[in-house]
């Protein structure tokens, strides 16, 4: 096979322990070097006065970042390759040799390069996947809280839509000491607006749902748990501050103009921008990132037989992100996003709907970002428009099956 690079390296990454692989022409040379900054520099080094054109090493949890990161600032050309398309032949399995058969690979040509975006796009998206692991915790953190309640025989929940509200929380604070709600004290909350004035139970209902039976330590518990939750509040307000700082003028541009898509929020639109970012001539087709992004069908086929097409995994935190928003999206009944995910959860079942919705707005995004073009919602009725003959037979013969026959109209 004709080679692609003369000098090139493939490196096998651990956590403590970098073996790399040094291909010049037919000849090779094997170095260990240790994770620490001044061993990787050490590697970039010794790649520099070796003259090697191309380094290659797996996505290996993120034990790769550091080592890229040096490589990068060491103005070395540098891949980074998805361990599945590049398996060693079984039972030749050592460190030594996949760092030779990843050098092997890459000398003529045969491996695909990940896409890895600059260095100020990955620390965007550091932080909006902080961001979702806390929301995700304070989620976790509002769920023990409504099930301490209902241990506590307390409903909040019927009684106030949001248990983080403003609202609630004056109500939880009151009853962690132990004090009960009677109707002078609710008319004192009341008028003091401690109470919303918008709740739909009555006066009489809510004193009963406010009214449970709170031990002395599930106080003493609600109120770390309501500490907690403080905190992670502030810690959010914090992130989603430093986020807006960190974003380039563009970027934010870029979410601005993606917020237009029904479903999609200023948090999701952030999160989808740190993923991608903007500039689309990476991705060659709508079809490339959405396969890239894990949101379409797979390709499984044998024999002629189309086997399971279960989607690819592709990046967590852009298909979990557009799948929310997909939820978002078809709770509008006035939308195309409703009216394609009622027309496949018909026959595919909500799931593979919903992932078919986050494919369709992923490719709206796509075409709004290197197009420029506005988005525009098609209705809920543009499956509606095509075959009306078709369609208007096909419900004539489901109701003469039922019995009903059209009435004859005199010439």
């Amino acid at each position: 096979m004709e080679k692609v690079y003369d000098k090139c390296c493939g490196i096998d990454v651990h956590k403590k322990l970098i073996v790399a692989c040094l291909r010049k022409g037919n000849k090779q040379e094997i170095r260990d070097f240790g994770a620490t900054t001044r061993e990787l520099l050490e590697l970039a080094d010794w790649l520099k006065e070796g003259g090697c054109e191309m380094v290659a090493m797996e996505s290996t949890a993120s034990y790769w970042k550091p080592l890229y990161n040096i490589l990068e600032s060491s103005d070395l050309n540098t891949m980074v390759v998805n361990a599945h398309h590049m398996k060693a032949v079984p039972g030749r399995k050592t460190d030594v040799k996949d760092a030779e058969w990843i050098a092997d690979l890459l000398q003529h040509g045969l491996l695909q390069a990940s896409y890895i975006p600059a260095k100020d796009q990955r620390e965007l998206r550091e932080l909006v996947r902080y961001r979702k692991s806390l929301v995700g915790e304070r989620v976790r953190e509002l769920n023990r809280l409504q099930k301490m309640l209902e241990g506590a025989n307390i409903k909040l929940s019927g009684t106030v839509s949001d248990i983080n509200g403003k609202s609630a929380r004056s109500i939880l604070e009151y009853l962690i000491t132990g004090a009960s709600i009677d109707s002078d004290k609710y008319d004192e909350m009341y008028e003091k607006k401690v109470i919303a004035h918008n709740l739909k139970a009555s006066k009489e209902q809510i004193i009963d749902d406010l009214n449970g039976v709170m031990t002395p330590l599930q106080r003493r518990m609600m109120k770390e748990l309501l500490s907690h939750l403080d905190e992670l509040n502030i810690h959010i307000k914090n992130l989603d501050d430093e986020i807006d700082n960190f974003m380039k003028p563009e970027e934010k541009q870029a979410t601005a103009v993606i917020e237009d898509v029904t479903g999609i929020g200023h948090t999701s639109a952030q999160a989808i921008i740190s993923v991608i970012g903007t500039d689309m001539s990476r991705f060659p087709t709508d079809a490339h990132m959405a396969s890239w992004a894990g949101l379409c069908p797979g390709n499984n086929e044998s024999a002629g037989k189309r086997k399971s097409g279960k989607i690819r995994k592709g990046n967590a935190l852009l298909r979990s992100t557009l799948v929310t928003c997909a939820h978002a999206a078809t709770r509008n009944k006035s939308s195309y996003f409703y009216a394609q995910f009622t027309r496949i959860s018909a026959h595919r079942g909500p799931k593979r709907a919903y992932v078919a919705v986050a494919h369709s707005m992923l490719v709206a995004i796509y075409h709004i970002l290197k197009d420029g073009v506005v988005f525009k919602d098609l209705g809920a009725d543009y499956y509606n428009q095509f075959n009306k003959e078709r369609k208007i037979n096909a419900y004539l013969k489901k109701l003469k099956a039922l019995g009903w026959e059209a009435p004859v109209v005199a010439a």
